[in-house]
């Protein structure tokens, strides 16, 4: 197998995996609260990227790292928004809400071409700026019929594309950053952690060992499909896995729909073929430049 076909490969798996694999475990969990499942998965990614630094030899760029006032800075926003966006992903699992949040994932690429334009003044074409216009009509459209402002989709959308801004802004190995932004936000899981533990709503403890177990596999269902994505990305280039990532919010609407049976009415489907017109826009300009 070649090396191209090698990252379609793990890109697909990646996709895959955020897109049906987490959402099954992370809704098979909605009963623990997703307070704690949040935190179960900013500290069990955060040890199992250290388990993954120490095994790579990483040690010593971390350093590098972190020397930087810099990298610090723009580690800390990402940060945040990280977890701003696993804090509403969760939300929106644990609440039979995974159609509003795949809607964040199909708009995020073409958010991200919009602050391309703004902060890093890449080139806007007829086809993106198109699609941004249909992007911006869907919002629009499902505000007016709903008088409910779609902020959960809109929320995982501009917090995953805002986060790719700030990360782009340095020059930082996906796994180490994410690494240093778990840490960065790790005090603050602790201190909530305790504090649901204070407050008799732990489900995480020696009282439900299989369980506590089951919880631990947030950080892997978090980190095993970034390393397959990110090696994807390095062996078959940026275009493809554009146009694949859309693997990920495809099974995460289909599940929603057709194994949790979330609502879904006529209004929305109209709301969401104008994202799927502006989707194919999008993937078009990106085929017909790769």
């Amino acid at each position: 197998m070649s090396s191209f076909n090698k990252g379609i490969l793990y890109i697909v798996i990646g996709s895959f995996w955020w897109g049906v694999i987490g959402v099954i475990y992370f809704r098979s969990l909605s009963f623990v609260g997703n307070i704690e499942l949040v935190l179960h998965r900013v500290i069990w990614t955060s040890i199992m990227l250290i388990i993954t630094a120490v095994y790579l030899s990483k040690l010593n760029k971390i350093k590098k790292i972190i020397k930087s006032k810099e990298n610090i800075f723009y580690l800390g926003i990402t940060g945040v928004l990280i977890f701003i966006n696993w804090s509403v992903w969760i939300y929106a699992v644990s609440t039979n809400q995974i159609v509003d949040a795949s809607f964040g994932y199909f708009i995020m690429p073409i958010l991200s071409v919009l602050f391309g334009y703004i902060f890093f003044n890449e080139i806007l074409n007829k086809l993106r700026v198109f699609s941004i216009i249909l992007t911006f009509f869907s919002i629009v459209y499902l505000f007016y019929f709903y008088k409910n402002f779609p902020w959960i989709g809109l929320t995982v959308g501009l917090s995953w594309s805002l986060y790719n801004v700030f990360r782009k802004k340095i020059d930082v190995e996906v796994d180490l950053g994410l690494l240093i932004e778990s840490l960065l936000i790790l005090p603050f899981a602790l201190i909530a952690f305790y504090f649901v533990y204070d407050s008799g709503n732990l489900d995480f403890g020696i009282n439900s060992i299989q369980l506590s177990l089951i919880l631990t596999l947030a950080g892997p269902m978090t980190v095993i499909p970034l390393f397959f994505f990110v090696k994807g990305v390095h062996l078959a280039g940026l275009g493809p896995s554009g146009m694949l990532f859309f693997i990920t919010p495809t099974f995460q609407f289909i599940l929603g729909l057709f194994l949790y049976n979330e609502p879904f009415d006529k209004y929305r489907l109209i709301g969401f073929i104008l994202i799927w017109v502006a989707v194919i826009i999008y993937l078009f300009d990106l085929y017909e430049k790769n």
